[in-house]
């Protein structure tokens, strides 16, 4: 136990030994099913509650996104077709604002995740891991919305292709009408195209923002931050594989929201530490056992949390990276 806090509420200590006889080795239950916030953490968690609701919405929204495809390969091959041009136009416009939308999402998870940092990391990993609950509960609901947006994104041509062709309408249509109602404003259509045009945009925006955050908070020790990400990961991994964890689960999706937060925790970590999570001089996350707690548990998201690791990290490919973890990945 720890004997300067306040004791954790029950339920989050493992007191108990593994049935092989090792001490679990983070020693904290992450009840990502029931954490309720403290008084320490009551008013960054209602700041951020509404922003993190609507997620799910956005998620939705994305994965139900069809595009323009069709009103556009029409406007394309009848140039001079006025009605033509202008239904692509009325079809593409109510996409753009959904575009939009998902950018300006983005904006918001970066000022949520902000706040939701600035608690967690003052303190050491564990005992805000430990203390603080509901707002570890918070950035795993970010990590995990990361992944799941940017597997969207990825197998969705159709963003790229709907918000160019927008872009050049709108070129044409302003040639000929100055006046001409756009859905967003041109230095915002700038930093869209700039989004969308990344293969990961999510990960990238949350990879910027915890290195702004990490420099901008000189009273934070830079390794603060690194930790959480890698303690948080390590404890994802831990609940997944040990039964004395993964036994007290009571909703099916409590173990592939855990292995999606990991990897979440493992890319960040690795986007914002500078020798990576994946080197043999750094230990703090055990790399191997992560990719075992993925494939031993194998499900529909799997290979796509795989992905993630394969092509989304910035040091697997370094020459630090163990042969055995480079094969596990291959």
């Amino acid at each position: 136990g720890l004997p300067d806090c306040a004791p954790p509420p029950m339920g989050n200590l493992l007191d108990i030994l593994r049935k092989d006889g090792k001490k679990p080795s983070a020693g904290v239950f992450l009840d990502f099913e029931h954490a309720q916030p403290t008084p320490e953490e009551a008013a960054v968690y209602a700041e951020v509650k509404s922003t993190i609701e609507q997620a799910a919405d956005i998620l939705t929204d994305l994965g139900e996104y069809n595009g323009a495809g069709d009103s556009i390969r029409d406007a394309i091959s009848q140039p001079s077709n006025q009605e033509v041009q202008l239904q692509a136009w009325q079809t593409l416009c109510p996409l753009v604002a959904k575009l939009q939308k998902f950018f300006q999402y983005s904006q918001a998870l970066d000022l949520a995740l902000h706040k939701v940092l600035a608690v967690l990391c003052k303190d050491s990993a564990m005992a805000s891991l430990q203390q603080k609950q509901a707002l570890a509960k918070m950035l795993a609901d970010i990590l995990q919305f990361v992944l799941r947006f940017d597997n969207l994104k990825m197998a969705n041509p159709a963003i790229q292709n709907d918000f160019s062709f927008y872009r050049r309408t709108l070129n044409r249509l302003k040639s000929t009408n100055p006046d001409q109602e756009s859905v967003v404003s041109d230095e915002e259509a700038n930093r869209m195209s700039l989004f969308y045009a990344y293969p990961t945009p999510m990960l990238k925006c949350i990879s910027e923002s915890t290195a702004t955050f990490v420099s901008q908070n000189s009273a934070i020790p830079p390794e603060n931050t690194s930790e959480v990400l890698g303690v948080m990961a390590s404890v994802c991994c831990e609940m997944i594989d040990n039964p004395d964890y993964n036994s007290r689960f009571e909703r099916p999706d409590t173990l592939p929201y855990c292995q999606r937060v990991m990897v979440g925790c493992i890319v960040l970590y690795d986007q914002i530490h500078p020798i990576g999570a994946f080197s043999k001089s750094n230990p703090a996350i055990d790399i191997r056992a992560c990719i075992r707690a993925l494939r031993n548990h194998n499900n529909d998201e799997v290979e796509g949390l795989l992905n993630a690791l394969r092509y989304t990290t910035k040091h697997l490919g370094d020459d630090d990276t163990p042969k055995a973890v480079k094969q596990m990945l291959q």
